[in-house]
């Protein structure tokens, strides 16, 4: 009985952690006395482990076994064990958090390898292999883009060769949740990959490449795109893959318990892919203005707090309307923020998406969207434009930009003590930086947003004029004036560059102690070890961003 993907360890808390693999066979799987079955997804094999019963503040080496036969941490493995770290006390006052998106997997084409450069992710698990468990971090946050069904390596197009069912389908495309798993296996199998996905509790939420470029843009887009025979086949295969690979490990033991649907897959038997096909289909319908699922979710670490929202599969565009999350969504995401302001030092929103965009670009999908949102031929256009430049982000959404807009002012503006920062963890734009918001002297909380992307991945030559002209303020200004002109609705914060923009592979590490943060973003170098190419103190007057980039250790 073999282990095929895993073991990745997923939330945890203060005495349990969530691990989740994948197996050959049905089996039963162990984790420190913690035992669960498998279940069946289109002929693969999952498991869900709830280890409960930890200490707190303890570090627990664990292995995994798969109907009594240990099969990890494996034999001839150069990594240190697999351990799980809980959190301390609720009053433990230090967080040290991981981020970055768009990781394209090793390719095995040394021109195309060479063209992508370091994985970043790689690098800094061969570091963390070397450090005592006190400097690890507490967690790791993936914002999108985990696999690339749309942009394939060229061994995953020879695998497709020849094994296609349809003429119909793209040739370099997956379609299939064969073809997906095949994606994860081969992206999440990269041994460094493996163990510091073992070991580091993971968070996700996925982008337009785990299911397509330009998803959800607008309707035009998915009027388009359901217009293909694959799509269909496609979307409720990436949907149920992400439901499998991605979503579930994102929820809390308490969570799990009560969520429907997964009770649902675990009593069902035989082979789950028939219920997850309409699992699917209520994730991607649109019903009274509403999806049939919300994949946003919530960690808990010490005082600190992250609030992860799908900015991707959550759009509605319902009678007409362009809303980045339903209505529903939207007021849980208020109510979630309206419990932090009175109960963390530090408030962490994820989203795949940048909140704040350098201005330029910004105002220039504000102005895209209010074109594409009239009739006549300039509307054509502009929809033309928006897919062509992916103008999509929240600024393209511009009444649910000025409700998280306002939200977060309403956080940062509470009375004293409310959170000291709210940071929005954010990816995408390949392209890292440091942006902060400015709501006016009445704020209590620095507001930042931080952008790290891509982890592994190459950035063309000419984007990069564009994001640097992006935050030009002259251009800033004058484009301000262009898309309040053509009827942009007033917001309630202006924002700046800190640090950045950064080109290249990028990993960046949020530090949070007591009330105090700062953020490190780091580029691998000579030999691929890390070293720190912008480093700034959110809370503080500090700023370091140098091309003469420096070592850590």
């Amino acid at each position: 009985m073999s282990l095929v993907l895993g073991p990745v360890l997923r939330h945890v808390d203060d005495t349990s952690a969530v691990i989740w693999v994948q197996t050959e066979h049905a089996a039963e799987v162990e984790v420190l006395g913690s035992r669960a079955g498998t279940f069946e997804v289109h002929g693969c094999h999952y498991a869900l482990v709830t280890v409960r019963g930890l200490a707190p503040d303890s570090t627990t080496p664990y292995q995994v076994s798969i109907d009594g036969s240990p099969v990890w941490p494996q034999p001839d493995s150069p990594f240190p064990a697999s351990v799980i770290r809980t959190r301390g006390p609720a009053g433990t006052d230090q967080t040290r958090v991981v981020f970055g998106s768009c990781r394209f997997p090793r390719s095995d084409d040394p021109d195309l390898d060479a063209k992508l450069g370091v994985d970043a992710l790689d690098s800094y698990a061969v570091r963390l292999a070397t450090l005592p468990h006190a400097e690890w971090p507490d967690a790791l946050f993936l914002l999108g883009d985990q696999v690339y069904a749309d942009e394939l390596t060229p061994r995953a197009r020879r695998n497709l060769a020849g094994r296609r069912r349809s003429a119909d389908h793209p040739a370099d495309e997956v379609v299939s949740f064969d073809e997906y798993e095949s994606l994860y296996r081969h992206a999440w199998g990269d041994p460094e990959i493996r163990w510091i996905l073992s070991t580091v509790p993971t968070a996700m939420i996925f982008d337009d490449h785990d299911i397509r470029d330009d998803w959800n843009t607008s309707a035009a887009w998915c009027e388009e795109i359901n217009r293909k025979p694959w799509w269909r086949e496609r979307i409720r295969a990436g949907l149920v893959s992400y439901w499998v690979y991605q979503h579930l490990g994102n929820l809390s033991p308490a969570v799990l318990a009560d969520e429907p649907d997964y009770q649902a897959a675990l009593a069902a038997d035989g082979d789950r892919w028939p219920y997850l096909v309409d699992l699917a289909d209520r994730a991607d319908t649109e019903v009274d203005g509403r999806k049939g699922l919300r994949f946003s979710f919530r960690w808990d670490l010490g005082r600190s707090r992250l609030i992860m929202i799908d900015s991707r599969n959550g759009r509605v565009f319902a009678d007409g309307d362009r809303k980045m999350l339903s209505d529903n969504e939207f007021d849980w995401v208020a109510g979630q923020l309206e419990n932090a302001a009175a109960e963390v030092d530090h408030l962490m929103l994820g989203s795949s998406l940048p909140w704040l965009l350098p201005p330029v670009l910004g105002n220039a999908e504000t102005v895209n969207e209010i074109a594409a949102g009239r009739a006549g031929r300039r509307a054509w256009l502009a929809e033309r434009i928006r897919q062509a430049a992916d103008l999509e982000h929240w600024a393209a959404f511009g009444d649910s930009f000025l409700r998280l807009s306002t939200l977060i002012r309403e956080v940062a503006t509470q009375p004293s003590p409310g959170p000291a920062t709210v940071t929005v963890l954010s990816g995408d734009v390949h392209h890292s930086y440091a942006a902060r918001a400015d709501f006016g002297a009445c704020t209590n909380s620095v507001v930042y947003q931080l952008v790290c992307s891509p982890v592994h991945n190459h950035v063309p030559a000419f984007v990069k004029p564009l994001f640097v002209f992006g935050w030009s303020p002259l251009l800033g200004r004058l484009t301000g004036r262009w898309a309040r002109h053509r009827g942009a609705a007033p917001l309630p914060m202006s924002w700046t560059r800190s640090a950045g923009p950064l080109f290249g592979n990028t990993i960046a590490t949020l530090e949070l102690t007591g009330r105090n943060a700062r953020v490190l973003f780091e580029q691998p170098r000579d030999g691929a070890a890390l070293a720190i190419v912008a480093d700034l103190s959110l809370t503080g007057h500090t700023t370091a961003t140098s091309s003469a980039a420096r070592p850590t250790h």
